[in-house]
């Protein structure tokens, strides 16, 4: 049976190729053509979505967020509206379920102890768990760190992708056909599948890292059991490394990260995709596999790469990076657009609801500051620092429009990451690790609360046109 779909499947890819070696032009022509057309068709005046007071991006014309939602999960304070419906900036906040990020992270600091199982215990169930509750929830998600049996050698080891975050999404989904219950979209069963996603994470980034190196860098294959006792970010670190050792500094300063982006409210990107995924009924393993892809733009969660990227170039581009007026002629071709990736952006600045401070990115800079004395990265850090109290000014400069560019958490965890030689292709993947907690508890409260489907409007802008015979056009 196998054998006649195989040669099916040949004989299609075969009358496919022939009729592609047929066209009047070769194909990358074809494709090139009507690319061109598309961009042309497919533009909208800028004019029409005035005129329909279309909400672009879903912002409002004073740059606030469409509200298309209530939620009690995160709360993300980046500004305050005065009677005249102005923006007006002030220092940033973040609360999970109420409590807000920089307790949350000083006590596990004062205290020595990891604090993202807390974080995500305290977003999927909305209180702070005592000492036994957080126990019995840390040996529950231990006992789900292993893969199912037979799971990295059949879907991650036999198909490895150079997109990390691309094998990370086709695992959340393959991982359907091993639920015995994967439709199941009850809030106990969706609860139980959340606990286990989030104990895979660590597994699924590192043998999806693992076997990228492999197949496309020629390396080593090192495949590290998942040790239950173990909290999430000293998993990862021992998954990710040859030797699978880390020093206890290293792991703290991971868990801070997982802590502080595991949730930032229901509005960013692939939140929202959660919501939205989730509205229509679909499963767990559809919902979640779609943010990881929202996450993945570079845009949203791919922006921590775009900042080690960026330190890379500037460093590639300045011999002394203690030699501040060559890094402030280097971020100046940076913002006229001619250096770097020609974006005109120094990316780890401004932030789309964070105005004057970005309250994660004041926590790890302190983190940070520990860390370059330990690994002797203190020059580099101090480069972080530059560009954070610069960057400001340097943009009006530039532009000649005077804004507050406060530096947002990639920064300081694009730092961090290199610090910890932690590699740039799984930097957007422990991003995820960490927001899944975020996405689990959004996804719970949209079945519990939401249970509308979401349907926005789209005006249609194209005039209707009589149809055209195929014997008379042209």
């Amino acid at each position: 049976m196998f054998d006649k779909i195989l040669n099916l499947k040949g004989k299609q890819l075969g009358t496919k190729k022939n009729q592609a070696s047929s066209l009047a032009v070769n194909e990358d022509t074809f494709i090139t053509q009507m690319a061109g057309k598309i961009s042309a068709t497919d533009n909208i005046n800028n004019d029409l979505y005035i005129k329909y007071d279309v909400k672009r991006g879903l912002r409002n014309s004073n740059g606030t967020g469409v509200v298309v939602g209530l939620t009690r999960i995160g709360d993300v304070v980046g500004y305050e509206i005065n009677e005249k419906k102005e923006k007006v900036p002030v220092e940033g906040k973040l609360f999970y379920r109420g409590y807000g990020i920089d307790d949350i992270v000083t006590s596990c600091i004062n205290e020595n102890r990891f604090g993202f199982e807390e974080t995500t215990y305290l977003l999927l169930f909305g209180q702070l768990p005592t000492q036994t509750q957080l126990k019995d929830f840390q040996i529950l998600l231990g006992s789900r760190r292993e893969l199912p049996l037979g799971f990295t050698r059949d879907m991650i080891l036999t198909a490895p992708s150079v997109s990390i975050m691309n094998k990370l999404a086709r695992s959340v989904l393959a991982l359907y056909s091993y639920d015995t219950s994967p439709e199941d979209t009850s809030v106990k069963n969706v609860l139980s599948q959340s606990i286990a996603l989030i104990g895979y994470f660590p597994s699924l980034i590192a043998y999806g890292y693992q076997a990228k190196r492999a197949y496309f860098d020629n390396q080593s294959l090192h495949i590290h059991y998942p040790i239950p006792e173990l909290s999430t970010a000293e998993n990862i670190l021992r998954l990710i490394r040859a030797n699978g050792e880390y020093t206890d500094l290293e792991a703290k300063l991971l868990d801070i990260c997982l802590t502080l982006h595991a949730e930032h409210g229901g509005g960013n990107n692939s939140t929202f995709t959660t919501h939205l995924i989730s509205s229509s009924g679909t499963d767990t393993y559809s919902a979640i596999s779609a943010a990881v892809g929202s996450l993945k733009g570079p845009k949203h969660g791919g922006a921590n790469i775009a900042v080690i990227e960026m330190l890379a170039d500037l460093k590639r581009n300045v011999k002394d990076i203690t030699d501040y007026k060559e890094v402030r002629k280097y971020l100046i071709r940076v913002l006229k657009g001619e250096a770097n990736d020609g974006t005109g952006l120094i990316y780890g600045l401004g932030h789309a609801i964070y105005t004057l401070s970005d309250p994660r990115a004041v926590v790890l800079k302190d983190m940070a500051k520990k860390l370059a004395a330990d690994k002797n990265l203190v020059d580099e850090f101090m480069l972080c620092d530059f560009i954070e109290r610069n960057g400001s000014e340097l943009y009006e400069e530039v532009t000649g429009v005077k804004k507050p560019m406060p530096a947002n958490v990639d920064l300081y965890s694009g730092f961090v990451y290199n610090a910890l030689n932690i590699p740039t292709d799984i930097a957007t993947p422990i991003f995820a690790t960490a927001r899944l907690s975020g996405w689990c508890a959004h996804r719970l409260e949209e079945i519990v609360s939401g249970k509308k489907l979401m349907r926005p409007a789209y005006n249609c802008v194209q005039p209707h046109l009589e149809y055209v015979p195929m014997d008379v056009r042209k």
